[in-house]
């Protein structure tokens, strides 16, 4: 399994089976997602130390402003009132808000504990 589908599948970047998170999560009932302490199949520890995420927000950051622009670019075409496009964008980053905490997690995950895995 490559890095690309082990992100996109939240699999273990150890084992390559296990799930990282437990829950989903679900912005309209309020809920965040949860994340396995170990890997169900391996007993790989995700969170190293205290703060081991902190630099996921960065890289979430990256992957929302980069979901805003494509976004406002497609709807300009569609919607003339900038005031319309704005409230749109908020909606979508509300709720695309746990699909980018999980996947910022991921490529957090895999940039720095995703080397030496064993096929």
């Amino acid at each position: 399994m490559s890095a690309l589908a082990g992100i996109i599948t939240e699999k273990c970047p150890k084992c390559g089976k296990g799930k990282v998170f437990a829950k989903k999560g679900n912005p309209l009932l309020f809920q965040m997602p949860r994340m396995n302490e170990r890997c169900p199949v391996c007993s790989h520890k995700f969170e190293k130390e205290p703060g081991y995420f902190f630099g996921s927000m960065f890289v979430s950051y990256a992957v929302t402003v980069g979901e805003m622009i494509i976004f406002f670019l497609l709807a300009h075409l569609f919607i003339e009132s900038f005031v319309t496009i704005v409230v749109l964008i908020g909606l979508l980053s509300i709720l695309l808000s746990t699909f980018n905490f999980r996947l910022s997690r991921m490529i957090w995950i895999y940039m720095f504990d995703g080397k030496g895995r064993q096929v």
